[in-house]
């Protein structure tokens, strides 16, 4: 397998971004199949397939601000960090050119 270059997207970032959708994308799901599930016990005839993913995407959202925090810190500290190092290689090329 080839190193990874100073350019490319480590594992671990990706791996974070995979984890991190996977549980959102099931969060959501899981909360459509409640809500259309209960919707369709108590009241079958007025069910509405627009109305139950709105609210599953809504009611999917808020949990997930719980939830889902600590996977959303690491991933967004692993960006951070790439961030900052990519802002001092570009510093240390500008030092150069002067």
């Amino acid at each position: 397998m080839p190193a990874a270059g100073p350019g490319s997207r480590t594992l671990g970032e990706v791996k974070e971004f995979a984890i991190y959708s996977a549980l959102r994308l099931g969060l959501m799901l899981t909360t459509f199949v409640v809500i259309a599930g209960v919707w369709l016990l108590v009241h079958p005839s007025s069910f509405n397939l627009v109305f139950a993913v709105v609210a599953a995407f809504l009611v999917s959202g808020l949990i997930a601000l719980t939830m889902l925090d600590r996977r959303r810190e690491e991933f967004a500290r692993k960006i951070q960090a790439r961030a900052d190092r990519a802002a001092a290689k570009l510093e240390e090329r500008r030092a150069r050119e002067d």
